[in-house]
């Protein structure tokens, strides 16, 4: 990292800022911010201003769906490292605007690479999710196929692109831990989907920090896990927030069921079955040497159609295609017509 410069996208979200913060402790030469929201790229910058004034930092509003725009961003900062962390994330809304989960996540996705492979990137590293091996949403399939891109444009100019999946994280942006302190000082109730419903937790600086572990270990064709402990009942998180908060369950506060959001699991899985998960150098960290995925001529032509789809407003079309191509995918858009509120 020490004297790279480093392109960042997605730089105002919370798994990138925190990669800006612990990427200046190395010392680069420069760090280049890009994203399409100017309020939290603004945010990153007037941050890094204050604590962390001696790294140089563009902030570049773009969106990763424009490749001219890209190629000329690659071109006017020459990045060697690049941490592709853009992405629509959030799973129920993306179950409504499947256009836009295809567009940013796997048209954007090309854009980043295709521009990459073809400058002097040295290192790629894409953020991935959990909720892209057997994908039960739009979002998860959408990654999916990101991951697929990355992979396939490794395996056909050798250089080092990686991916690293994982889990939640606590604290980010419209995850559960701030919507239950705000339910919990709204007082209450706490919402919870389902009384069995798990996920993968971790924090943010740990997320980050392994992952700048797993970018120093790409090869190439990399897929590595985060190893995220035992998943976390929901359930158990909300009574500890509602008792750390202070206060009684089912005295002062109260509890309540809504049920599974269409495109949610009960669990989340970080590979499939069967695949070949082996050790890395740092304990903490799991390569997969072999992961289902498609490549060349099907992966493009897969691409295209599902654009197509996209830009048409297809989007039923586009789910029964990725549904066909991903394996274990099980996606449903049948939502219910009151879908207005989260």
């Amino acid at each position: 990292i020490r004297g790279k410069k480093i392109l960042i996208t997605g730089a105002g979200g919370s798994i990138a800022s925190e990669l800006c913060r612990q990427l200046a402790i190395w010392e680069p030469a420069e760090l280049i911010l890009v994203g399409h929201g100017e309020n939290s790229i603004f945010q990153i910058m007037l941050e890094m201003g204050q604590t962390l004034a001696h790294i140089v930092v563009h902030p570049v509003i773009a969106d990763i769906r424009n490749l001219s725009r890209m190629q000329l961003i690659f071109n006017t900062y020459d990045p060697d490292i690049v941490f592709h962390a853009a992405a629509h994330k959030h799973v129920a809304l993306m179950e409504v605007n499947v256009s836009e989960a295809i567009t940013n996540n796997i048209t954007g996705t090309k854009n980043v690479v295709e521009v990459a492979s073809t400058s002097n990137v040295e290192r790629l590293v894409m953020i991935s999710t959990d909720k892209a091996i057997k994908p039960s949403s739009v979002m998860g399939a959408s990654k999916q196929i990101a991951e697929m891109i990355v992979l396939n444009a490794a395996k056909e100019n050798g250089k080092k692109f990686s991916v690293v999946r994982f889990g939640n994280v606590l604290g980010s942006r419209g995850s559960v831990v701030p919507i239950f302190k705000q339910q919990i000082a709204a007082g209450g109730p706490v919402t919870v989907t389902h009384p069995d419903v798990e996920r993968f937790f971790m924090t943010i600086p740990e997320a980050v920090h392994l992952v700048l572990q797993a970018f120093s270990m790409g090869v190439g064709e990399d897929v590595f896990l985060l190893e995220m402990g035992e998943p976390v009942k929901i359930i158990d998180l909300a009574r500890d927030m509602i008792e750390l908060s202070g206060l009684k369950l089912g005295e002062d506060i109260e509890i309540e069921f809504t049920g599974l959001a269409h495109g949610e699991k009960m669990s989340e899985e970080l590979w499939y079955e069967g695949a070949d998960k082996q050790p890395s150098d740092h304990p903490e960290i799991s390569r997969l040497v072999s992961d289902n995925r498609l490549v060349g001529k099907e992966l493009e032509d897969l691409i295209k159609k599902l654009q197509i789809l996209a830009e048409k407003g297809d989007e039923e079309q586009a789910v029964i295609l990725l549904e066909e191509a991903i394996p274990g995918a099980s996606i449903s858009t049948n939502l219910p017509p009151d879908f207005t509120a989260v």
